[in-house]
C-alpha cells in the first residue's frame, strides 16, 4: 500500500515543482518590477509593438475576467477554489508517469500560485499584456505571465494526450 507521502511525491515531482517555483517567481518578479520599479500604473498604456501594449488592469475574477468578485467573501471563495485546484494538480503531479506531464503540471501549478499571491496581496490579479490589432479591431484579453504558463501547460497536456500510449492521465 502506498504511504501518505506517495500521494504527494512521485518520480517526476522534482521536475514539476522546480518548474512551478520558477514560473511563480518569474511571474511575481515581472509584476513587482512593472508595478513598483517601472511604474506601470502611471504610464499605462505603454505601446511595446504596434500589436502589443502594457496596460495595468486588476482582475477580481478568474481567467478572462469571469466570475468577478468585489466582496471579500467572493475573493476568499476564488482563493479557496485555487487552493483546491493546486492540491488536485499536485496529486496528479505525484502520479505523473512522464517528464512532460510533470513539466506541464508544473507550469499550471506555478501559474496558479503566481496569481494566488496577487489575490492575497492585492485582492485581485495584476494583468498587463494586451494583444490587439488596430487595423482589424481585434483586442485580446489582458493577461500576465501566470496566465501564459497555465495555457502552455494545458496545451502541453493536450499534446501529450494525443500522442497515444503515453497520454497524460489525471488521477
Amino acid at each position: 500500500m502506498k504511504g501518505f507521502s506517495g500521494y504527494l511525491w512521485g518520480p517526476h515531482s522534482r521536475d514539476g515543482v522546480t518548474v512551478a517555483l520558477i514560473t511563480g517567481m518569474l511571474d511575481q518578479a515581472t509584476k513587482l518590477w512593472l508595478f513598483y520599479a517601472y511604474g506601470l500604473a502611471a504610464k499605462s498604456p505603454v505601446q511595446v509593438l504596434p500589436v502589443l501594449d502594457l496596460v495595468l488592469t486588476w482582475n477580481k475574477g478568474i481567467s478572462y475576467g469571469l466570475f468577478q468578485q468585489d466582496s471579500e467573501l467572493g475573493q476568499w471563495a476564488l482563493f479557496g477554489v485555487k487552493v483546491l485546484a493546486v492540491i488536485f494538480l499536485w496529486i496528479w503531479l505525484s502520479r505523473a508517469e512522464t517528464r512532460l506531464t510533470a513539466l506541464s503540471l508544473g507550469l499550471i501549478i506555478g501559474g496558479a500560485l503566481g496569481n494566488a499571491v496577487d489575490r492575497l496581496a492585492h485582492g485581485a490579479v495584476m494583468d498587463f499584456v494586451h494583444l490587439h490589432t488596430p487595423a482589424y479591431g481585434f483586442s485580446w484579453y489582458v493577461f500576465n505571465l501566470s496566465d501564459t504558463a497555465i495555457v502552455a501547460g494545458v496545451a502541453l497536456l493536450l499534446y501529450e494526450s494525443l500522442r497515444g500510449d503515453r497520454a497524460a492521465k489525471a488521477p
